[in-house]
């Protein structure tokens, strides 16, 4: 039987500090105390459960937001019925925008079908911040927003790749392209008090004029450059998610990138560098709702250690 302090303590070691439980136990040892990681493995299952309750109430206040941000990166579960242990599987983050106390959750789903956010998100209705993934094309109810710092790594990636005479003159296509996404960025850090009403209308006088232009930019460079090299695939995904990149100018509310999602999926890609795969599906979930409840805190200006510790005593 483990005391609420000690699942806490650990859950955070491995959750927030990136400690894998086998770094754990080696601590542990070190002081004399026999504690092995299939034991902490086990309360991180049962601690899991408890908080499973919190993770649903979690996930119903979040469907009633009108503005969302999703992304997923690769998960390895060693133990998934019927699948190789290389097999790829998938952890989804959805979390709230910048209205509202910060929600942050985690889902575990063996692969990256489309169907999942159709599940999650269904009952969701409003915009949804995404990168370029198709999978989350044509959700009932909700407006996709693309995102321009995607849009505009895509053209850091071809000024980066220039010779470097060309790199430092700064006056070649791939500068131009990568100016025209800075201009964006910049109305909007102008923006950053604004109002919803406000944020509008600034960007339908403003961003749409830098959208206009670099729309026909974009036709008159299109069959000018490689499709393969960096510069066409800069241009080719603007030109592909040109719709879902223009639909901030159509509510003052949204952002005009996903960077939120982005920094939250971070503490879990540095953990997973650590620890590096999950051994079955169902300690896959657990990790996701203790990822889910320890950012979510985090987020919210709480110890997470103190706020697990709350938790597993009520």
């Amino acid at each position: 039987l483990a005391s609420s302090s000690t699942v806490s303590y650990i859950a955070t070691l491995k959750f927030v500090d990136g400690l894998p439980l086998y770094r754990q136990e080696q601590m542990f040892k070190r002081i004399d105390v026999a504690l092995t990681r299939q034991t902490m493995s086990n309360w991180m299952l049962a601690g899991s459960g408890w908080l499973e309750h919190i993770y649903r109430r979690l996930h119903h206040h979040l469907l009633q937001r009108t503005e969302l941000h999703a992304d997923e990166t690769e998960l390895q579960v060693l133990k998934e019925p019927g699948r190789a242990a290389t097999t790829k599987s998938y952890l989804w983050l959805y979390r709230s925008g910048r209205a509202g106390p910060p929600i942050v959750l985690y889902e575990y789903q063996p692969t990256r079908n489309s169907d999942h956010p159709r599940q999650f998100l269904a009952r969701f209705t409003g915009s949804l911040h995404v990168d370029g993934y198709q999978g989350y094309n044509d959700l009932p109810g909700v407006t996709r927003i693309g995102c321009w710092a995607h849009a505009r790594r895509y053209f850091v990636e071809a000024v980066a790749v220039l010779p470097p005479l060309a790199r430092n003159a700064g006056k070649t296509p791939s500068h131009e392209g990568l100016a025209y996404c800075n201009r964006l960025f910049a109305i909007e850090r102008e923006l950053n008090d604004a109002t919803a009403e406000e944020r509008l209308a600034a960007r339908r006088q403003k961003s749409k004029a830098v959208l206009d232009a670099f729309a026909t930019w974009l036709d008159e460079h299109v069959d000018t450059v490689m499709p393969k090299s960096a510069l066409g695939k800069a241009i080719t995904y603007c030109r592909k998610q040109w719709v879902s990149l223009n639909a901030f100018l159509q509510d003052g509310n949204v952002e005009i990138d996903n960077n939120r999602a982005e920094r939250s999926i971070k503490p879990f890609v540095i953990g997973r560098k650590n620890w590096l795969f999950a051994n079955t599906p169902r300690g896959a979930k657990a990790s996701a709702i203790i990822y889910s409840i320890v950012e979510t805190a985090k987020e919210n200006g709480l110890d997470p250690y103190l706020y697990l510790k709350l938790l597993f005593d009520e």
